[in-house]
């Protein structure tokens, strides 16, 4: 399955350059290991500018699974996501 999502141009910069192997998206869609991840770049007006990266999902980290955390510490310090090399 295809899943397309707008990005803007300094995320999508990262990810073309390969500073950047990992997004973090709303849990609002249904996504599975396999799937391609379409990035189309949007400038600072929200407008697409033509350039988009497709990029096989290896990995899934559904956040509402996880209960490390209480629902007071997540509200107050979020998550800080990670990349590791």
């Amino acid at each position: 399955m295809e899943i397309i999502k707008k990005t803007y141009k300094n995320l999508f910069e990262k990810v073309l350059s390969g500073e950047k192997n990992f997004d973090v998206r709303l849990g609002n869609m249904i996504v599975s290991k396999g799937d391609i991840l379409i990035l189309r770049e949007i400038d600072e007006n929200r407008n697409l500018t033509g350039r988009e990266i497709k990029k096989r999902v290896s990995f899934i980290l559904r956040t509402k699974e996880l209960d490390y955390w209480s629902k007071e510490d997540v509200n107050k310090f979020g998550f800080a996501v990670l990349q590791l090399e």
